[in-house]
């Protein structure tokens, strides 16, 4: 169901398929906000979170969920919300309307097979590219609510785009875009082609009555997919949101010690010199869990979606008939 099949007869539209993305985008975003606020939290710490050394705020999953609550309540975990599901809405659309498209063009102009992981692998990684241009000035709020602290720097999204762009430009809601289209084209590339072969895997196992595991196999293969590609890809996602809130720094004070990188390389370079290599893989555990449950949420979701709407079609034709 993800990516274009060959085999299969009655294909969504392109508006179906934008729709199935979005949803599935929805689903995802409200279930691991949690995750992904302790995740940025993580990242940009500069202090070392097992505690070694300059003690941090943050030193542990557990810990941090603990100090979330007692300093900023239910709703800290929440805290850029509404950028985030729009993000997650607009990026789920582009991104698996973009794929559909570009892995049935390429089975209808070239002789290779559409369902391939390499042809997934490289559809996957063109299409989060195009989703990830479309979207970044989102992500970037999202990264800033979710980093500032207490008292809040931006009050409602409205006085956050307000407030960014007469102080910093237009060109900081693209902050972090290059090392987020460096890591995004292999990370998406892995999640495609590592669902498509991990299902194969799947399939291969459970040979008897594999329709009835569907949901489960969606699930399970994409929570792998999530786990391989972000492992892969962690550290370009970590300076992407170090570079994200620079110009930032006053809402990070209470947080520990702040930085200002000149860019990418001086960000890499800084980083492992002061935090070490273990430093360029700060929020990983969250960041995996995130990536399991998310990547798990987003296929399952997604084909759950497409399936509703096949079936829809099916029953509209039926009587029409």
């Amino acid at each position: 169901m993800v990516g274009y099949d060959p085999g299969t007869e009655d294909s969504l539209s392109a508006a179906e398929v934008a729709t199935a993305g979005s949803l599935s985008g929805l689903v995802t975003r409200a279930a691991i906000s949690p995750l992904d606020v302790i995740k940025i939290r993580f990242q940009l710490q500069i202090e070392d979170l097992s505690g070694h050394g300059t003690p941090g705020k943050y030193r542990g999953i557990l810990q941090a969920v603990r100090l979330i609550l007692r300093e900023e309540g239910l709703s800290g975990f929440w805290k850029g919300h509404i950028p985030a599901q729009l993000l997650s809405v607009c990026y789920g659309a582009v991104q698996f309307m973009s794929f559909e498209t570009l892995t049935k063009t390429i089975h209808t102009s070239t002789s290779l097979d559409a369902r391939a992981p390499a042809v997934h692998f490289f559809c996957g990684g063109l299409a989060a590219c195009s989703a990830t241009l479309t979207v970044q000035p989102l992500d970037t709020l999202r990264t800033r609510f979710a980093a500032q602290g207490e008292p809040k720097v931006y009050r409602t999204l409205r006085h956050a785009v307000v407030t960014m762009y007469r102080t910093e430009g237009v060109l900081t809601f693209y902050r972090g875009l290059f090392p987020t289209l460096l890591a995004v084209f292999p990370y998406a590339g892995l999640q495609f082609s590592s669902y498509n072969f991990l299902k194969r895997i799947w399939s291969w196992f459970f040979t008897s009555n594999p329709e009835k595991r569907d949901n489960l196999k969606s699930l399970v293969c994409g929570s792998g997919a999530g786990v391989i590609s972000k492992t892969v890809t962690y550290p370009l996602d970590l300076f992407k949101k170090r570079l994200q809130v620079g110009g930032f720094e006053q809402a990070r004070a209470a947080f520990g010690e702040v930085r200002t990188y000149q860019g990418l390389v001086d960000c890499a370079f800084r980083m492992h010199k002061e935090e070490g290599f273990r430093g360029l893989f700060k929020g990983l555990s969250p960041s995996l869990l995130k990536a399991a449950v998310s990547t798990g949420l987003t296929f399952f979701s997604y084909e759950m979606f497409c399936s509703m709407f096949q079936s829809m079609k099916i029953t509209q034709d039926i009587k029409k008939e």
